[in-house]
């Protein structure tokens, strides 16, 4: 029998604490609830949940702070919550990791929906490949260093990387010669989710070739109606 589903509530207001644990049992999750990044990380300790549910008004640190913190060691999915209607704490979320993002008041419905979502596109990733536990990413004649979060050129020139750009080339590289869908791309993080999702795939991606280069498209290759693909020799170090 197939363990249910467990989510991870982190909001300051325990009446919506208590509503959507509520909701979410009804549904069919396992939920464990926190009011702040301290008792989230508590609970994380104990267990690690399939999703967490982060609001972004916590007190001490908010949630785009632990939401980066989240995304430095861990790729549980997280689906942003906030009272705000800013578009920018939406980017800002986005680009720091989040999978989704609903703004209060939202229907428990959508929420549920969202939560399927969000783990159809996580579950759907090549899972043949574990995330390197490595220092160095050798692709091909380039290098990759995953602790300083830049690449260095065949001449051992480094190239710096933005946030998005060092998320993107971490799972590219974690399944190496394996093509990955948009939507894939997209739950792994490092790809801002706007209106049109595959033209901000394909922005990334761009920006991500640059990079490379002129070995920027032959390192990362399109395939026609299906994704891309790090189509590159990959050791790592």
């Amino acid at each position: 029998m197939d363990t249910p589903t467990r989510i991870l509530v982190v909001d300051d207001d325990r009446e919506i604490r208590t509503l959507l644990a509520e909701h979410l049992e009804q549904a069919g999750f396992n939920t464990d609830t926190a009011a702040d990044g301290a008792q989230m990380r508590a609970r994380l300790a104990l267990r690690t949940p399939d999703l967490i549910l982060l609001d972004l008004n916590l007190p001490g640190q908010d949630g785009l702070e632990l939401c980066r913190d989240l995304r430095a060691g861990s790729a549980v999915p997280v689906i942003m919550l906030t009272a705000r209607t800013d578009v920018i704490d939406r980017i800002l979320g986005l680009e720091l990791g989040a999978d989704d993002y609903l703004a209060k008041p939202f229907e428990p419905r959508e929420l549920v929906a969202r939560i399927r979502s969000v783990l159809r596109r996580t579950q759907a990733i090549p899972s043949n490949l574990a995330p390197p536990e490595a220092r160095v990413a050798q692709i091909n004649d380039w290098a990759f260093d995953i602790e300083q979060r830049v690449l260095r050129d065949p001449e051992g020139r480094m190239v710096i990387l933005s946030g998005a750009e060092y998320r993107l080339l971490m799972r590219l590289v974690e399944h190496a010669n394996c093509v990955l869908s948009r939507e894939q791309l997209i739950s792994l993080g490092g790809v801002r989710q706007e209106d049109s999702l595959d033209r901000a795939v394909d922005i990334q991606i761009s920006r991500l070739r640059q990079k490379f280069g002129e070995a920027g498209p032959v390192l990362i290759r399109t395939v026609r109606n299906e994704g891309y693909v790090l189509a590159a020799t990959v050791v790592l170090k």
